[in-house]
């Protein structure tokens, strides 16, 4: 099985901003303001506003799937459809295990069919009074209700913020020891726990290979990498892993 991580770079090309490049997200807001519990607390209305802007811009005719996952949705349904496509280190998964810590949607978008979305979705929001989660595609304010418990002003974006624990990450861990090459597409690799599947699948002897505009600092962790523009990187290494028979 494939193991793929993917972050803000991937999508960089298709119009969302990365966070940590010198021109990223988070040297235009601070992190504090927007992106923590207590900023919530703070003041909700700025919170909102700042995800309620990011929403508006997935939604938007600018932003649209790259070739980059246009290429990993082929490579899903090309393994799938191969006799036998089943890991060597487990039973009954999906040769490819596609973890992103975007929140956008465009790898779904792109055509991919599972997608493990480890800090929340965009296009999603939950209660803090009930917790259910649910598919919100407007702004959200402090009018709003909740749909399942009615509360007022109790709705957030069901995304991960700092200080918050990722989803997901049993299964992640789960698919991380039985991977047969772990794949890194588009991320800083600073941001625990996903900092730490490297070197995870490094102490299992599992071949990792980096994809990213350039070399990150642990680019000598890896047994290969791809380096430029994800949207020709990935289909450059899409192409070769489909050749193999």
């Amino acid at each position: 099985m494939i193991f793929v991580l993917t972050g803000a770079g991937i999508s960089k090309e298709s119009g969302l901003d990365t966070f940590r490049d010198k021109d990223g997200l988070w040297t235009k807001v601070n992190i504090e303001d927007v992106a923590t519990p207590r900023a919530f607390k703070k003041d909700p209305k700025r919170v909102l506003d700042f995800y309620n802007f990011r929403r508006r811009e997935l939604l938007s005719d600018n932003v649209a799937p790259n070739a980059a996952h246009l290429a990993l949705a082929r490579l899903e349904a090309e393994l799938t459809k191969r006799p036998g496509a089943k890991p060597s280190r487990g039973k009954d998964k999906p040769p490819l295990f596609l973890v992103t810590q975007n929140v956008d949607n465009l790898h779904e978008r792109g055509g991919s069919k599972q997608v493990c979305h480890t800090h929340g979705r965009m296009l999603w929001a939950k209660c803090e009074a009930c917790h259910k989660k649910f598919e919100w595609l407007k702004d959200l304010t402090l009018e709003d209700r909740c749909p399942v418990c009615q509360a007022q002003g109790r709705l957030r974006p069901d995304v991960v913020w700092f200080e918050e624990i990722p989803y997901h990450l049993e299964e992640i861990e789960r698919n991380l020891a039985r991977c047969d090459l772990f794949v890194s597409i588009g991320t800083s690799g600073v941001v625990y726990p996903a900092a730490s599947y490297l070197r995870v699948v490094k102490g299992l002897n599992v071949p990792a290979v980096e994809i990213n505009l350039a070399p990150t600092g642990a680019a000598n962790l890896y047994d290969k990498g791809y380096y430029g523009p994800a949207s020709q990187a990935v289909p450059r290494w899409v192409d070769e892993v489909l050749e193999k028979p």
